[in-house]
């Protein structure tokens, strides 16, 4: 939103000769009236626009012309100008329009003359020899073609010359274009030639043919003979695959249209296309000039893009429609179809695949056009039971969810066509009753939700036959739509399809029904679901239905608002409790803000007024979920209305929010956040031109945009008084130790601010400017944020400085302040710490941009550069030298000294950082207008050899084959022998001492040089490293390790950008160029060393970042010589691939290092729009070396190979040209895991999954065999048509020999992938109609691979066989499957085979009786029922005498399943459970089984977990029928939980534990105490916690206990456990204070629940337990700290949740005042906590905190959830009150006083960093809090304590509690004043760790003596200390909730 300016139009002016200016002076009358001054004006003109409205003067001043007039030679002459003018113009200027429109009109007697003139110059056009000008000329021709009449007429006059040109220029053209094969670029603009000149010889003939008569049919005539030989070339032309394919499609238009055109007689001509096209011509019976100039076209075998491109001509270019077709032409149509439908199974290619989607989707709409007056047969070839109709549904099946886009989108074109066909064949049937129309509904809804084709096929069924008869089918569809809107991948489809279907339905019931009650049943439907799904779905879905549907629906029925706001205005009402979900309060601001944006909403005020209520707005502000919060922002920003001004309450509003929500962890949430306040800030400054407009008009604003009583004048005062505060609060939000999320969203919003409101120009007034708010300390604020360790926070303030640089300039005066910049710059610079070269770099932007550098270094360098310099040089380009000088000079030094001691380097001046500035500094500088060329060019030509020396001091390590510990971290003289090995290997300089001995360090921190020697002897002196203060300094593996790879980066970074930013020298002696050809070379072959080579991973992959720069500047190059050198370099690394050479450099590990990515980069600059020949090539070699067996060889090349392809599948810029590939690289993975090599094998596999992503797409979730990332087995083959044959081949042979040789296993490993292929496939929709592509043939290879010796493999076969099962075969298949099973009495047979084929038994049934779908089918108990019978046939292999405990697990959970399946029988029918008599055989199982007669095993047998796992499963059903069946009876249970919790075995105790907490969980749900079953077993459940030793168990035990009332339990303790109930409790503290796994925070949950109970039995006797108590609450504040895990933490919220009544607010406290505060102070913690989930659950405590009866009145927010802010601020102002309630805050006082001061903190060690140290240790950072800020805890403690002092009273001061804070602070206060003083100048760059934590103490200190000062009297109370928006937190409650 913002005001849009109108783009300037461009236009070129015309010109004149010399001689035609002469003529036109010599004609030009003095007065100036007649044409030739007219036209002398004109092109007197340097501006096109005035030239334009000249022309337009042309004809007007002719018509007032005679007709005398037309002989006037003056009039002559200046038509034959204005001819010249007409061709002299190019194309595109919109000068040659306006002249061909204005001549247009020529009055009638002058268009002989005028006709004459531009046919003339015409001629004069055609006779061009100039191979450059012909596409002038060409275009010249086609603006003659359009629309202009004298142009026209022209082209008529010299048609045979026109075409006779067009023939000569086209083979020229084609010639040329071979000449230049290679170089892309001269290629593309030839071929763009030929394309138009192709173009417009079809226009000529399609405009023109008509003016002609029997000219083109004279075999005679020039014009016939020139039109054979066009038709001949375009022939070649779509024959020719070197050319481009758009070439080839229009040459396949122009050979159709030009036979067309030719041939006689035409009632003959489908005949004669439709043998071309089936390739049946018959050459005898053709005319001759057709064989001549279509031979290659008569031939029996044309490439398919031949023919692709004839059908597509044939398609376009004939006349199908008004009944012009015969029965020929309708013959042709099939043809043409029939031909698609069989190129449709040979084409892959992708960009072939789009041409075939389009050109079928336009024989589609050619049917149609031909169906309207068809013959009967037509319309019985083209139904929809027709064979044609089904290869349309096949292709649409198959295609509908490729990866291309359009393609997709042609498919439902197509789809949309065929149901248009099929009506057209019904006559007058009812298409929702037709049977075609219900078999492809009941097709469609029957699919699975995730197939995206789906949803576009439902909503053209849905515009066809309407949405009620879908309905009808399934009322829950729309529900159904909405809940997949979760996945963002189907949210567009779902949206789609909703729109159509919510559209149709309201049209049908507004037009079906006579009464008002329609919009109910539509609201029904339609509102009903959404509202469910804005008020409790999850996250996402919410998300997208609100961005997607919500919009569509308002902006289809915006009454529908109301309803809408209605519903969830009664559910607000209504909610209750405090979960972290939306509700009802974010889905109104949803659809409010929704409403309001598209302008459903007339103003705000309605808004508030009548929708929603103030209190609501703020609630919704501060929401704890943060998509409320933004909604609610959405509500108040934005508008449809850019105008619309901005109210009082909105600006309040706005202000409250960005208080309490800057800190945001989200990026989404912060990205919007901003985006939506910049609308509000563009609000601002349109409407305020607006009032100022009304302003200067001296009139009030109308009612629409504002109060009437309102003057603008003071509408803008408050805009400049909101903008003002707003600044004020993001200027404060900038503290030290701010985090990354505040100063983030700080500066954003600041930036924003700047944008819009900009310095004004001319006479735009402007409301607000940000630099007028903007002082010294605002700026030093600012360049503060450079020290930020995030970029983004660098960028932003860097940018920010640059918008205001009247600002900075101002602040840029001190000459002492700018030399400390600089200095700390160039410190920064060569800092260890890899972030400080980033600010660096910025630092020494600003300096150069504001041209704010020392005036030393600009004076001594001034003088260089302007000698012998006689032009002014730019500033910024002269400081920009000056700086990359200065860098380089520093550099030079240190890679000297680097030379002789890396060690050194490494440790105290690291070289990348001065690179990096360096590189920062070109990026910024406009390098393409230089002034400074020759003074430049030595920089570059100096920085180049910089940095190939600095390259060769770091590549050893880089190129070491093992890079990543050179120094050994060891303490013995053995380890440091051991390395001396890798030390060899890298061959080392002989000036580097480091490379010479390894180095030994010792167990301490410190380096110490005296005891090295003393271990080492033999130590070289010349090692000893000292740093710039002469001090010995510690060097570390990553040390060096990071010094090389980054200074490797920068170098790479560095070669990168000169490369993509420096213009380049062709020839030796250009003016510009600053890069000659040579240097680019030695570019070239530095990347080639370095990424063939580097072992480090961070070394190459950023080596490829550069050389991907270079590679990219190289393809656009003109010079022919660089364009090559990819080419080059490919074949060069190619053949040293697969040399296999034993003395090559290339790594053969490590994913064979940077050769991918070299590669990767000279494929991915080739040009897109090409034929791709490289990447062609580069498959073929790579693909025939990955499937290689020739031992001769060697492994290395075929390693390598796939390495490479592996990487060439996983690049995203090869986009669809890789896809061709893919079958290749499956079959070389899948061959290669076959290797009895490694290496081979391991490569791969890493093929292999790369393959599978790139098919099946990124898995987006965690489960293995997502349904979004499976494909249709038909789609798959379709794409893939080589697979088919391979994998049934590979599976095959796998499947006949899984039964030998039972001791080799490993026979054939590929089974796992080609089971992991098979797995992601489903049956198509098609495959019961067609046998083509089946999946059928695989199943019983699948179900024979279930045999394999190998569990994992018959698990995977047994996974891969259910897609490949249609419903209808599953209960055959299941009954073939238990048939296949061995009999009791057999005595041969194999547990393998058995496994294999219960386990494929399993998951059948699995997914057969899961799928909702199979279980709605009447046949369904049936079919189960005879599958149960077949099971039951083989019922000995659930027991004993059936020996393998794993095939009994299986078939045990086989009979699980169908309990569960047919315990819901039929309505009136008896149980198939009962009748089968399955539960008697189940009982007799378990009954009989282990559980009863005991373990006879006294070790872990094979299968035994599993067995028990499965045994206990069937066994709990039994245990609750039998519960059931005793209840009220003294009968006794065989088996009981008892019993089954008595088991030796933790599986069996652990699901039967499972079992009894799911139970008691699901009766607290709803809302029913736990069973009585729980109770009875209380005294169980205490023995077994006191016994249990499984940690499983355990901790189930306690969570039943946890959910268990006390009351029920804890008195069985002492007679049961010999425990006490505080002996208990006590035990139950030291497991929770013991254990950090789970089981410490249930246990303390369960501590909390216990001394609960305690507190309230033992009122009168609270001192008993106060020891207890005290533990609890040490307990309770050791589980907030942050060294434990995030679940420790939420068990600590959760606890201090329920405990928050009892002990943080009860009116009469239980606890001791220090440990009240205490829990209090966890709270805080909590809610500063950096894990989101634990500061959310920390609000509920202050959300439950709020909500009692004694604190519900403190604040407007209470029963509110809010977000962590808040939370703070809310939690503190209810502890103050707390304490005025009970009367503490003597007491207390002292307390929150020293939380203020930090009193743990020692002052003391303000100095020491915490990064002390991790120069040594450079990945091991300790954890870092980055959400929480401890000024804005100390400022809302402050304030707090300020307004609490206020309301009470101030208590003595004079305390020796507070007279001991007071001495404290005092003395911390003194302690920084003198700490600030040892820090260096510019100490906030050099010493930014410490110089925060001072400025942090010295505001901590200073807070407290200020409120000790009020105490006294000394200091009055602050606007700061209590401002505006404080009170509004904090303000009581005055109003009920609305």
């Amino acid at each position: 939103m913002g005001v849009k300016k109108k783009r300037e139009v461009q236009v070129a002016a015309l010109t004149v000769c010399h001689q035609d200016l002469e003529t036109l002076r010599s004609f030009a009358d003095v007065e100036g009236t007649n044409l030739a001054s007219l036209l002398l004006h004109c092109v007197q003109l340097t501006d096109g626009v005035s030239q334009i409205h000249s022309v337009k003067q042309i004809v007007p001043l002719l018509e007032k012309v005679d007709k005398n007039g037309v002989n006037d030679p003056a009039t002559q002459s200046c038509l034959d100008i204005l001819a010249g003018i007409y061709f002299s113009l190019t194309l595109k200027n919109p000068l040659k329009k306006v002249l061909a429109s204005s001549l247009n009109g020529l009055p009638e007697f002058f268009l002989t003359e005028a006709t004459h003139s531009f046919t003339s110059h015409l001629q004069e056009e055609l006779n061009t020899a100039d191979l450059h000008s012909y596409r002038k000329v060409i275009d010249n021709i086609s603006s003659c073609m359009e629309n202009f009449n004298l142009g026209r007429s022209s082209v008529v006059n010299l048609l045979e010359n026109v075409l006779q040109f067009l023939h000569k220029s086209l083979i020229e053209i084609l010639e040329e274009n071979r000449k230049f094969a290679g170089n892309h670029i001269v290629q593309t603009q030839l071929m763009n030639d030929l394309l138009v000149g192709i173009r417009v010889s079809m226009t000529l003939v399609q405009k023109v043919q008509g003016l002609q008569g029997d000219l083109w049919n004279d075999p005679g005539s020039p014009i016939w003979q020139t039109m054979c030989s066009l038709l001949n070339l375009f022939t070649k032309c779509l024959n020719d695959d070197d050319l481009l394919q758009t070439i080839q499609s229009t040459s396949g238009l122009a050979v159709i249209l030009f036979v067309k055109t030719m041939f006689r007689p035409s009632e003959k001509l489908p005949g004669l296309i439709s043998s071309l096209l089936l390739q049946s011509v018959d050459c005898t019976s053709i005319p001759e000039w057709f064989r001549n100039s279509c031979r290659s076209l008569c031939c029996a075998d044309l490439p398919a893009s031949t023919l692709l491109f004839l059908c597509q001509g044939t398609l376009a270019m004939l006349d199908w429609q008004d009944r012009s077709m015969d029965p020929s032409g309708e013959a042709l149509l099939l043809d043409t179809g029939r031909v698609l439908f069989t190129l449709s199974s040979q084409i892959k290619e992708s960009t072939l695949e789009m041409f075939l989607s389009r050109i079928l989707a336009s024989w589609t709409n050619s049917a149609i056009q031909i169906l309207e007056s068809s013959s009967p047969s037509l319309k019985a070839s083209l139904n929809g039971d027709s064979s044609i109709a089904r290869r349309l549904l096949e292709y649409v099946y198959t295609h509908w969810e490729h990866p291309l886009d359009a393609l997709r989108h042609q498919t439902k074109i197509i789809f949309r066509n065929l149901l248009q066909m099929h009506r057209l064949t019904m006559g007058g049937a009812d298409a929702v009753t037709e049977p075609f129309f219900l078999e492809l509904t009941k097709s469609l809804l029957q699919l699975e939700w995730h197939i995206k084709g789906k949803y576009a096929c439902l909503g053209c069924l849905v515009e066809c036959i309407g949405v009620e008869h879908i309905l009808s089918v399934d009322r829950t569809i729309p529900s159904q739509i909405l809940e997949v809107m979760g996945d963002q991948s189907l949210v567009p489809y779902a949206s789609d399809l909703l729109e159509t279907m919510f559209k149709n339905h309201k049209s049908h019931l507004k037009f079906q029904t006579v009464t008002n009650t329609w919009m109910d049943e539509w609201h029904e439907t339609w509102v009903s679901p959404l509202l469910s799904i804005l008020c409790g779905g999850n996250l996402d879905q919410k998300s997208y239905v609100i961005d997607y549907y919500l919009p569509r629906l308002l902006n289809y029925s915006p009454e529908s608002l109301q309803y809408m706001v209605k519903i969830l205005q009664a559910s607000i009402d209504t909610e209750t409790g405090f979960c972290n979900r939306r509700g009802a309060l974010g889905a109104l601001m949803a659809c409010l803000r929704t409403a309001r944006a598209h302008g459903h909403l007339q103003s705000a005020t309605h808004a508030w007024e009548d929708l929603v209520c103030g209190a609501r707005i703020k609630q919704g502000l501060i929401h704890q979920h943060c998509q409320v919060r933004i909604d609610t922002l959405g509500l108040l920003c934005e508008s449809n209305r850019s105008t619309e001004v901005v109210s009082t309450e909105e600006m309040q509003w706005a202000q409250f929010f960005i208080t309490y929500n800057l800190n945001s962890q989200s990026p989404g949430v912060r990205q919007q956040m901003c985006s939506l306040l910049k609308k509000l800030f563009c609000r601002v400054q349109e409407s305020s031109q607006v009032l100022y407009k009304l302003e200067q008009r001296k009139s009030a604003p109308d009612s629409e945009n504002g109060s009437s009583s309102e003057r603008p004048t003071v509408s803008l005062q408050q805009y400049k008084n909101f903008m003002s505060s707003v600044c004020n609060i993001l200027f404060e939000a900038l503290f030290p130790g701010s985090s990354y999320s505040t100063r983030f969203s700080a500066l954003s919003i600041l930036g924003s601010i700047a944008d819009v409101f900009a310095v004004s120009e001319g006479n735009i007034q402007t409301v607000y400017q940000l630099s007028h708010d903007i002082d010294a300390g605002r700026f030093q604020i600012l360049l503060e944020c450079f020290t930020s360790t995030f970029e983004e926070v660098k960028t932003l303030a860097f940018d920010l400085l640059m918008k205001l640089s009247s600002v900075t300039a101002r602040q840029f005066q001190d000459a002492e302040k700018l030399q400390g910049l600089f200095q700390a710059a160039l410190e920064l610079s060569t800092s260890t710490k890899p972030y400080d070269c980033v600010t660096a770099s910025y630092l020494l932007n600003l300096l150069i941009w504001q041209d704010a550098l020392p005036v030393s270094l600009t004076a001594s360098q001034a003088q260089q550069l302007t000698h012998g310099t006689a032009e002014k040089v730019a500033v910024l380009e002269r400081n920009t030298l000056v700086v990359i000088k200065c860098l380089m000079e520093h550099l030079e030094d240190e890679i000297s000294q680097a030379e002789d001691s890396l060690l050194q380097a490494a440790s105290s001046f690291p070289m990348y950082g001065r690179v990096h500035c360096i590189t920062r500094a070109f990026q910024k500088l406009p390098l393409n207008d230089l002034q400074l060329v020759s003074e430049w060019r030595q920089v570059v030509e100096k920085l180049l050899l910089l940095s190939y020396r600095l390259s060769a001091v770091v590549s050893p390590v880089i190129q070491s084959s093992s890079p990543e510990g050179l120094i050994p971290m060891d303490t013995d003289s053995e380890s440091a022998s051991r390395l001396q090995g890798i030390l060899n290997e890298i061959q080392p300089r002989d000036t580097n001492a480091y490379f010479n001995q390894a180095k030994i360090l010792k167990e301490c921190d410190s380096f110490d040089l005296e005891d090295l020697r003393t271990s080492v002897s033999n130590i070289d002196s010349s090692a000893e490293i000292k740093g710039k203060e002469a001090k010995t300094c510690d060097v570390t593996a990553q040390m060096v390790l990071v010094c090389c790879w980054r200074s490797m980066k920068e170098v790479a970074l560095l070669l990168g950008t000169l490369c993509q930013l420096l213009p380049i020298r062709p020839v030796p002696e250009p003016c510009n160029g600053l890069l000659t050809v040579q240097q680019v070379k030695e570019i070239g072959d530095y990347f080639k060393q370095h990424l063939l080579q580097s072992r480090h991973r961070g070394a190459f992959e950023l080596a490829y970042t550069g050389f991907v720069k270079l590679t990219e500047i190289l393809s656009r190059c003109s010079a022919v010589s660089l364009q090559k050198l990819p080419e080059q370099w490919l074949w060069s690394v190619l053949e040293e691939i697969k040399s296999s050479d034993p003395s090559s450099k290339l790594c053969a590990t490590r994913r064979s290092a940077g050769i991918p990515f070299y590669i990767q980069a000279l494929l991915a600059s080739e040009p897109k729009k090409g034929k791709m020949d490289l990447l062609k090539i580069t498959m073929k070699e790579l693909i025939s070396l990955a499937l290689s067996v020739d031992a001769s060889t060697g492994t290395v090349p075929q390693v390598h190979a796939l390495n490479i392809l592996r990487a060439l599948f996983r690049d995203t810029r090869l986009g669809e040209n890789i896809i061709p590939y893919i079958a290749d690289g499956a079959k070389a993975a899948i061959l290669g895991f076959t290797s009895p090599v490694w290496a081979v094998r391991n490569s791969s596999t890493l093929l292999f999954s790369s393959l599978i992503t790139r098919i099946f797409g990124v898995k987006r979730g965690k489960d293995e065999l997502s349904k979004t990332n499976r494909m249709t087995g038909r789609e798959f083959f379709s794409r893939f048509p080589e697979l088919y044959p391979f994998l049934l081949k590979q599976l095959e042979t796998v499947a006949n020999t899984v039964d030998s040789e039972m001791g080799k296993p490993d026979r054939h490993p590929s089974m796992f992938l080609l089971l992991l292929v098979l797995e992601r496939l489903y049956p198509s929709p098609m495959d019961g109609t067609s046998s083509a592509l089946s999946l059928a043939p695989f199943v019983p290879f699948i179900i024979r691979c279930g045999h394999s010796p190998i569990y994992r493999s018959r698990e995977m076969a047994a996974r891969a066989l259910v897609p490949f099962i249609t419903v209808d075969q599953i209960p055959s298949t299941l009954h073939a499957l238990l048939d296949s099973l061995p009999n009791s009495t057999d005595q041969c047979f194999q547990q393998n085979h058995i496994h294999g084929t219960l386990l494929q038994v399993f998951h059948l049934l699995q997914a057969y009786s899961t799928d909702p779908r199979h279980r709605t089918n009447a046949d369904f108990q049936h079919e189960m029922s005879d599958i149960t019978a077949c099971t039951k046939a083989k019922l000995w292999l659930a027991t004993r005498q059936n020996p393998c405990l794993v095939t009994r697990a299986v078939y045990i959970d086989i009979l699980f399943l169908l309990t569960k399946c047919l315990d819901r029988p039929a309505e009136g029918k008896q149980p198939a459970l009962e009748s089968l008599g399955l539960w008697e055989d189940v009982k007799g199982i378990v009954l009989g089984s282990e559980l009863i007669t005991g373990f006879p095993w006294t070790f872990k047998v094979p299968g035994l977990p599993q067995y028990l796992q499965s045994l206990t499963k069937l066994a709990i059903p039994e245990v609750w029928a039998s519960l059931a069946e005793a209840e009220g009876q003294a009968i006794a249970i065989p088996l009981s939980f008892s019993r089954l919790l008595e088991s030796s075995f933790p599986e069996v105790r652990l699901l039967a534990l499972d079992t009894l907490l799911e139970r008691v969980a699901s009766s607290e749900l709803e809302e029913k105490g736990p069973p009585p079953l729980l109770h009875s077993m209380a005294e169980e459940f205490l023995l077994l916690a006191m016994k249990e030793n499984h940690p499983g168990c355990f901790c189930r035990v306690l969570k039943i206990l946890h959910h268990m009332n006390p009351s029920e339990w804890l008195p069985q303790a002492e007679h049961c456990v010999h425990l006490s109930p505080k002996e208990f409790l006590i035990w139950t503290m030291d497991i929770a204070s013991n254990d950090r796994s789970e089981i410490q925070s249930v246990a303390l949950k369960l501590a909390s629940k216990v001394i609960a109970y305690h507190v309230q039995t033992c009122e009168e006797n609270k001192d008993s337990i106060a020891p207890e108590l005290r533990q609890w609450v040490q307990l309770v504040v050791w589980s907030c700290g942050d060294h434990l895990p995030t679940a420790s933490r939420l068990a600590a919220a959760a606890v201090l949740t329920s405990a928050t009544p009892l002990f943080l607010t009860n009116p009469r406290p239980i606890l001791e005042l220090q440990d009240t505060l205490s829990l209090w102070k966890c709270v805080l913690t909590l809610l500063q906590s950096e894990e989101q989930a634990v500061r959310e659950a920390a609000t509920e405590i202050v959300t439950v905190a709020m909500s009692q009866g004694n604190t519900c009145q403190s604040t407007e927010f209470a029963f509110c959830q809010v977000n962590a802010s808040v939370a703070l601020a809310l939690a503190l102002a209810v502890l103050c009150d707390l304490l005025r309630q009970w009367d503490q805050l003597v007491p207390g006082l002292p307390i929150l006083l020293g939380w203020l001061l930090g009193e743990g903190d020692d002052p003391q060690d303000l100095m020491q960093s915490p990064h002390e140290g991790e120069d040594d240790y450079i990945f091991e950072k300790s954890e870092v809090n980055f959400w929480a800020e401890t000024l804005t805890f100390v400022k809302y403690l402050c304030r707090q304590l300020f307004h609490l002092l206020r309301q009470s009273g101030r208590p003595s001061p004079h305390s020796q509690k507070l007279c001991h804070l007071q001495t404290i602070a005092s003395e911390q206060r003194n302690l920084v004043s003198r700490l600030f003083r040892e820090l260096p100048l510019s100490a906030e760059f050099l010493k930014t760790v410490e110089y925060t934590r001072l400025r942090i103490q010295e505001e901590r200190s200073s807070a407290v003596l200020r409120l000790l000062a009020f105490l006294e009297g000394k200091e009055a109370l602050r606007a700061e200390d209590c401002p505006r928006e404080w009170r509004q937190l904090t303000a009581p409650r005055t109003e009920a909730a609305c």
